[in-house]
């Protein structure tokens, strides 16, 4: 288990960027990219790789330390956060892949891979790897990326698709450097403008073997020990996306707070100063911090059960489900209430709600805060059986 007192200083590298990312985040959403002179800063602190493991100079901090990482770097601009919960996720195919590869990915202190959803490409089955051609999209990171990662489905010599152990069609995500492709220009939505999760097309690209790994899909082919890598993937992802919204929630909550102070709306007294206001806030407050301690009090009872070579079992991925999916659902109910509380200021762009408010909005879209996890949760927790790919 890695010292507590490591696991704090990430937490102060994070919040040592504070400034600089406020300074830089009108200019991260109007060019869409990092400045370069933040996105070396983020490099220096070592934030874009805290749960790569340590076998190749990463940190491999515990999950409710990343959270707060994270969520630190959220609460000044979303889609700082969200960028480097994706540079983090994609570290995860580390164990999955060749020590060998995975140490000339990221002898460069600066190398960040991206990639988009799986099943957009498949990849053709040849002599000493694959061929892969295709187009996909949403890449989040992928300007601040010097490697790419399509997971693909795979197609034999013979037309079949590759099937697993599980007796389904194997993903394989193969890694490349982004030189190779040709990037597609198409992130133009509501919020996480800054985040440029665009796409790129390659075509007809050998990937050797030794540049491949399935990222999670059988934990029995996983090379490096550990309790962080016990974690599911898919479920990894859930906690990084909870973490950038709980982030955001805290700015939007924060920034409420302050405008009570001094606004006081037509013909009635400041905001401070009103009993209904300080009940809602006093609810939103409590709603905010136990789905966000619930949230790492799960991550702490699972670390502490899991073993450093076998996968948690089926109740531990529902409890890291369902503790991430809460969160994120809380902290978008939270980010509105401080919305539509702060009134006709929080119409105007610039103010510490507008982009924040698009950003949670657009996060809310995404895969991992649908609310059909809490479905596919009790259905596992009273009759069914667990759907794998989301668990």
């Amino acid at each position: 288990m890695m010292p507590k007192t490591f696991e704090r200083d990430a937490l102060v590298r994070a919040r040592s960027l504070g400034p600089a990312i406020d300074a830089a985040a009108d200019e991260i959403e109007r060019i869409q990219d990092f400045p370069t002179s933040l996105l070396e800063q983020i490099h220096e602190s070592g934030v874009a790789r805290v749960l790569l493991p340590r076998s190749i100079g990463g940190e491999e901090i515990a999950p409710w330390a990343y959270v707060e990482v994270i969520e630190e770097l959220s609460r000044h601009d979303g889609a700082v956060g969200w960028n480097m919960y994706v540079a983090n996720s994609h570290a995860l195919i580390v164990p999955y892949i060749p020590l060998e590869t995975a140490s000339v990915i990221f002898t460069d202190p600066c190398s960040i891979i991206a990639s988009g959803p799986p099943h957009q490409f498949k990849a053709m089955a040849v002599a000493g790897g694959y061929r892969v051609s295709g187009e996909a999209h949403f890449c989040s990171g992928i300007r601040q990326a010097d490697w790419l990662a399509a997971h693909c489905q795979v197609v034999e010599p013979d037309g079949s698709l590759r099937i697993n152990r599980f007796g389904r069609p194997t993903v394989r995500s193969l890694l490349f450097r982004k030189t190779h492709t040709e990037s597609v220009q198409d992130w133009c939505t509501l919020g996480m403008r800054g985040t440029a999760s665009e796409g790129y097309r390659v075509t007809d690209l050998f990937v050797p073997e030794s540049h491949s790994g399935t990222f999670g899909e059988d934990p029995s082919l996983r090379r490096e020990r550990g309790r962080l890598f016990a974690f599911t993937t898919q479920g990894l992802h859930a906690v990084g996306v909870a973490a950038v919204a709980l982030g955001i929630a805290r700015a939007m909550l924060d920034a409420f707070a302050e405008l009570t102070l001094h606004k006081a709306p037509r013909g009635l007294k400041r905001l401070a100063d009103n009993p209904v206001v300080h009940g809602d806030f006093a609810r939103q407050e409590a709603n905010f911090a136990s789905a966000r301690t619930w949230l790492i009090e799960i991550l702490k009872q699972v670390w502490s059960n899991a073993d450093d070579i076998l996968p948690i079992g089926l109740e531990d991925r529902l409890r890291v489900r369902l503790a991430s999916t809460h969160a994120i659902n809380t902290a978008v109910d939270v980010a509105n209430y401080a919305y539509r509380s702060a009134g006709t200021t929080a119409i105007f762009k610039g103010t510490s709600f507008e982009r924040r408010f698009r950003d949670i909005h657009t996060l809310s879209q995404q895969l991992q805060a649908r609310q059909a996890h809490f479905e596919a949760v009790g259905q596992v927790m009273l009759n069914g059986d667990p759907d794998e790919l989301f668990l």
